[in-house]
């Protein structure tokens, strides 16, 4: 292999998912004949921040690290989007995520516009106390650029509902006493306890399970039976399993940074996630399972497949391996146009991203309103309103997938670009 070529590799999925969030934006421009003044507005972010600031380590020698926060458009309310901790994330890939939350927020209806932040940052090489100042420093740092009814950060890849605690205390932190309580709603996804929402944690993989069953109800599938694979046994792919085999479907494979794990048996969602959290988060040597290689994962014979993990993991190298009859995207942006293209030639169905893992920023205005009035939900009651919205959001998406005859993330495009595209069109350009 020449170094040409090597470097071309590494560097693909880091360019990849801002190329591919443009390739989809452009397809749906054109479809909708988006105004040319506005679209010139949507290709590009409004704001990009990098920030490096310095933290002290347990040892006593400091560290300076890079964090970024790009806010791509808030025509509809206030930035929404998570912080992920992420060795390779980079501000081409934050855009690509900052443009993709917008269209989610968007499509689902809600008052929000679209960002996403992180820290580039390999969390497992950090003790917690290390993970607290990092996380406290970032937030310092950040300032006003966030805020309650300005940009409101959520947890994402490698961050969770303390790391959310940790935001919030430091940001409140930063005002006068009488003003604290008014800023909690910073952030969401923070614990119960701290203002977080009951169901928060499953938000995200119940809404991509409530989009599987919504499609399969619509093709008069039953679930019982059907098998899926997961590409990510996180936070997302374990709550979309836990709710599957509650259904009735079994789980064949699953895959994550450790390894891949597969029997056509079936694996126990529950077993297989007592095993790794005694094996410190490590699934692989489940006793009731065999090792598979990992470029054989998506070749697994299933039903529905369902990445859960990072971007660009379906792409035109294996695509064509793919024997599932529908893709339900878990993750943001996992998969490249290209592969899109072959699946939707071989008649393999996808759920796009910005609907199927909607559930979690749903949840996440959830709290921020619970937060904002003063309220305090029940658990039965927040999954009674998640079901009920990604029902009707599913419902408008397969509408004008059926009067456009367009696939599903052509369609999902078509209604998030409309709605921003009217506001525009209302309020005018200042000025």
């Amino acid at each position: 292999m020449t170094l040409t070529k090597e470097l071309k590799q590494k560097q693909q999925p880091k360019q990849g998912m801002l190329e591919n969030v443009m390739k989809q934006f452009n397809a749906a421009a054109e479809l909708v004949d988006l105004n040319p003044n506005i679209k010139k507005i949507l290709e590009v972010t409004n704001n990009e921040l990098i920030i490096h600031f310095p933290v002290r380590m347990d040892n006593g020698d400091v560290e300076v690290f890079k964090g970024y926060r790009v806010q791509h458009n808030n025509a509809l309310g206030p930035y929404k989007g998570g912080l992920r901790y992420h060795p390779t994330i980079d501000i081409d890939s934050v855009k690509a995520l900052a443009m993709w939350m917008t269209w989610k927020t968007s499509l689902a209806g809600l008052p929000y516009g679209g960002a996403k932040g992180g820290i580039q940052i390999d969390p497992k090489k950090y003790s917690n106390a290390e993970l607290e100042r990092i996380t406290r420093r970032f937030t310092y740092a950040l300032g006003e650029n966030i805020g309650p009814e300005h940009d409101i950060p959520a947890p994402d890849v490698n961050t969770n509902a303390q790391t959310m605690a940790w935001i919030a205390d430091t940001y409140m932190s930063t005002k006068g006493p009488s003003e604290r309580s008014k800023n909690q709603h910073v952030v969401t996804g923070k614990p119960i306890g701290s203002g977080g929402l009951e169901g928060r944690d499953r938000a995200t993989g119940f809404g991509v399970f409530l989009t599987i069953k919504n499609w399969a109800e619509h093709k008069k599938i039953d679930l019982k039976g059907k098998t899926f694979i997961v590409q990510g046994f996180g936070n997302v792919g374990y709550w979309a399993a836990h709710f599957l085999e509650k259904e009735g479907a079994k789980m064949v494979g699953v895959q994550d940074a450790f390894g891949t794990i597969a029997n056509p048996e079936g694996i126990s969602v529950e077993e297989l996630m007592d095993f790794s959290k005694s094996n410190n988060g490590n699934f692989v040597g489940y006793p009731k399972s065999s090792s598979v290689a990992k470029e054989d994962f998506f070749a697994l014979d299933c039903d529905i497949c369902i990445p859960a993990a990072l971007g660009n993991q379906i792409t035109e190298e294996n695509a064509h391996q793919i024997k599932a009859f529908l893709v339900a995207e878990g993750a943001n942006g996992p998969t490249t146009v290209e592969a899109e293209q072959i699946l939707l030639s071989r008649g393999i169905e996808v759920i796009p991203d910005i609907l199927c893992n909607s559930g979690g920023v749903i949840g996440s205005y959830f709290e921020w309103l619970q937060n904002r009035n003063g309220e305090l939900w029940e658990l039965d009651e927040i999954l009674a309103k998640l079901t009920k919205k990604m029902a009707e959001v599913f419902k408008r998406v397969l509408k004008t997938s059926e009067e456009k005859s367009l696939d599903m993330r052509s369609a999902a495009y078509v209604i998030a670009i409309e709605r921003i595209e009217k506001a525009y069109i209302q309020r005018g350009i200042f000025p």
